[in-house]
């Protein structure tokens, strides 16, 4: 166990960091705390705190308070009104301890009956879940066994070895496989209109927590009415944003300075958008008037809208028409398209731009399966336990859509990574890597300089507890065979018997 490692599990422990820094650079560990005597830690910390230290370890008993006088746990009522020195010391119940795990249930036991007989373990986690497939199933007592022992097994080939090198073994079993990655964007879902990217720059992006993705989708479901088409096709046109410039054709009128919008009612209709929403939406800076629009030889009348420019300024003219142009009607920023795709029997909704907080708001949809492939606004809506499972699916979904068998648990180590910290960290000199607590692990990365001459400034010290570090100093690594250290005590040498 590394120096950093053992302080920081003395601090969860309840251990001051001071006491926690003075028994890490002496070489204890918590195997080694355990196994002391409050004499020994002596040399190094007080005894009082040395005692405390161990009882808060489970190496030695803690010491139980005496129990209160009867009199003291259930004083008489004063008379009168008791002065503040007369008032009785009443002992303090201690607080109850919430049971953090269930009770064993009836199936739970005989499995563990069962394992007791066959000299076998399993978590609890694993107890349970099998308990629960076996509810209402008639199990025989030797089948249960037999059962159980090809779990356990399993369970056994599964575990990873102590100062097993878990992480450069995840960084392998990712990283080879993507270099067989395509660079190529594919269609999503079958949906042949929207193209998403896939393959190595996606799962770029995901590392690199990308707070925008390159092509940010959304898979929306319905609560009811699923296999309602036409319900279906208003809930999209609710959805897909629409702007001006998608129903109306805009113009400018250089010798009045004004822009002139004309209405299509074709467009309008295909987008849900009727002329009142229109002229709702115009009231506050466009007037509505009879205006001539010219449509080949012919003119015709036609009902529009025109936007004063108030002073002769060809800049001023240009900038209203660029921002009548992006007028939002109606709709979710962010969202430009919304196709409908049937999956089975149900209708589910595609959108071309992601906004999750505003689609969940929607009382009709379901926000459950309700997904997109943006991980940064599932971390600002829903927090990080989902961000860090979005990064797993993203990243596991990455990989199978390209062929590529990666173990889950590998890509579970990355996500637990970027998320550990209660927030969504990139993997690289801004995120992980920047901000190891090895000097010569930072300077191995990238700006070596940068990061020697700051460490030099402040006083930083390396204590040479991982990989990098060690292979810069020429040091055996402390994972495998170099985690451990052996010692050779040569016995009293006999007399050869005559």
């Amino acid at each position: 166990m590394s120096r950093a490692a053992t302080v920081d599990a003395l601090r969860k422990r309840g251990v001051s960091k001071r006491t926690s820094e003075i028994l890490a650079d002496a070489g204890f560990t918590l195997e080694k705390l355990a196994g002391s005597k409050p004499e020994r830690l002596k040399k190094f910390i007080p005894e009082k705190d040395a005692v405390r230290v161990l009882q808060k370890l489970g190496a030695i008993p803690a010491e139980k308070p005496a129990p209160a006088p009867a009199a003291a746990r259930r004083p008489a009522k004063p008379r009168g009104k008791p002065s503040a020195a007369a008032a009785p010391e009443v002992a303090e119940a201690p607080p109850e301890i919430p049971q953090k795990a269930p009770a064993v249930t009836k199936g739970e036991q005989e499995i563990y009956d069962a394992l007791k007989e066959a000299g076998r373990y399993l978590p609890r986690s694993l107890v349970a879940e099998l308990a629960t497939k076996m509810h209402g199933i008639k199990v025989g007592r030797k089948k249960l066994l037999d059962v159980l022992t090809r779990i356990s097994d399993r369970y056994e080939a599964h575990r990873i070895d102590a100062n097993e090198s878990a992480g450069i073994v995840s960084a392998q079993s990712i990283g080879e496989p993507g270099t067989q990655m395509t660079m190529r964007t594919f269609h999503y879902a079958g949906v042949a209109e929207m193209n998403v990217t896939l393959g190595l720059p996606r799962l770029i992006e995901i590392v690199d927590a990308r707070r925008v993705p390159s092509t940010p989708i959304m898979e929306i479901h319905i609560k009811e009415g699923t296999r309602d088409l036409d319900k279906m096709r208003k809930i999209a046109q609710e959805i897909e944003m629409t702007n001006l410039e998608d129903v109306t054709d805009i113009e400018t009128d250089l010798v009045d300075m004004q822009v002139l919008i004309y209405p299509d009612d074709h467009r309008m209709k295909a987008r849900g958008v009727t002329y009142t929403e229109l002229e709702e939406r115009l009231r506050r800076f466009a007037t509505p008037r009879e205006l001539k629009k010219t449509t080949g030889n012919a003119a015709k009348s036609v009902k529009g809208f025109v936007v004063e420019a108030g002073e002769p300024s060809f800049k001023k003219l240009q900038r209203i028409l660029e921002q009548m142009k992006t007028s939002r009607i109606k709709g979710i920023d962010g969202i430009r398209r919304a196709i409908i795709r049937k999956r089975g029997e149900r209708y589910v909704i595609y959108t071309e731009g992601s906004n999750l907080a505003k689609v969940l708001e929607l009382p009709y949809v379901d926000p459950a399966p309700t997904s997109t492939n943006s991980i940064q606004e599932i971390f600002d809506v829903l927090g990080v336990e989902a961000a860090r499972n979005s990064i797993i699916k993203e990243a596991y979904d990455t990989l199978q859509e390209q062929g590529l068998t990666v173990d889950l648990r590998h890509i579970m180590l990355v996500a637990d990574m970027m998320t550990n910290d209660g927030d969504v960290k990139a993997i690289g000199r801004h995120g992980i890597s920047g901000r190891k607590s090895s000097v010569l692990a930072r300077a191995a990365f990238e700006i070596t300089a940068h990061h020697l001459l700051h460490a030099a400034i402040t006083g930083e010290v390396d204590y040479l507890d991982g990989v990098a570090e060690n292979v810069i100093v020429g040091q055996p690594v402390t994972l495998g065979t170099g985690a451990v250290n052996l010692v050779y005590r040569p016995g009293v040498k006999r007399e050869a018997s005559k």
